[in-house]
């Protein structure tokens, strides 16, 4: 891959487009040994070898991050009056991460930051159909026929119903109940719901159209992806070799 000298320093987290290229006219950048002045310089990504102020810069094009988002953050980029899931990720050498699909703010769980937009769209495009679980405690009263409603179809006011989506109880099952971290809200039932959408407020919105609430929801899983059971709440790390092989990436 070859690309300016600008873009590369940049998008190795050295600083801005304009940050980088004083800092190339000033001398502080090598490329193979030798001073490069030049900002618009192309760089082979395989096989140049690049500093800045005397430390290497490696390259990446992509990077991939699995996050479990706490309660009371936005989801977002950036955001004028609160925090972002983006001030979390601290590790990053990319300036143009960002997060796959939404979470509410009161939301917990499993989200992904990239900087690689196709497995974006190939994660959020409608139909492509990607599945992606939640746990919700839930209160009210729970219709006997509730999973049935889910599989034909609620209608959450929109011009269409819901996909057909899955829901199940969550009972005694350690497999599921860990990730509740040892909430317990009195008065509500604990379920698992698999969605292939991302309406807004979709999973409320149909537990509403059931008569009941949703007084808590945390994402577990994404396509072939699935939060760790040991990441905590706030918590993130790259993703592993055989979860991006799953996700298609290599």
């Amino acid at each position: 891959m070859n690309i300016r000298l600008d873009k590369y320093l940049a998008d190795s987290g050295n600083g801005t487009r304009s940050e980088v290229k004083l800092l190339i006219r000033s001398g502080s950048v090598l490329v193979n040994g030798k001073i490069e002045k030049d900002p618009g310089r192309k760089i082979n990504t395989d096989s140049d070898k690049v500093s800045c102020k005397g430390v290497d810069t490696s390259f990446e094009e992509f990077e991939y991050f699995v996050l479990n988002k706490p309660a009371g953050v936005v989801t977002a980029t950036r955001d004028k009056t609160t925090g972002t899931v983006m001030d979390i990720i601290k590790t990053s050498r990319r300036r143009d991460l960002f997060p796959v699909g939404r979470l509410d703010k009161d939301t917990e769980g499993l989200l992904l930051i990239t900087n690689d937009g196709q497995l974006s769209h190939r994660l959020l495009a409608p139909g492509k159909h990607v599945d992606k679980g939640y746990l919700a405690m839930v209160s009210g009263v729970l219709p006997s026929d509730a999973a049935q409603q889910f599989e034909k179809g609620v209608d959450i006011g929109d011009d269409e119903l819901t996909a057909p989506a899955t829901l199940k109880t969550v009972l005694d099952d350690d497999s599921l109940d860990v990730y509740f971290d040892g909430k317990e809200i009195p008065g509500t039932v604990k379920v698992h719901i698999v969605i292939t959408e991302g309406r807004y407020h979709q999973i409320k919105r149909m537990f509403e159209a059931l008569g009941c609430r949703v007084e808590y929801l945390k994402r577990i899983s994404m396509g072939t992806l699935v939060l760790d059971k040991g990441l905590a709440v706030g918590d993130y790390r790259e993703l592993k070799a055989e979860e991006l092989k799953g996700l298609g990436i290599i």
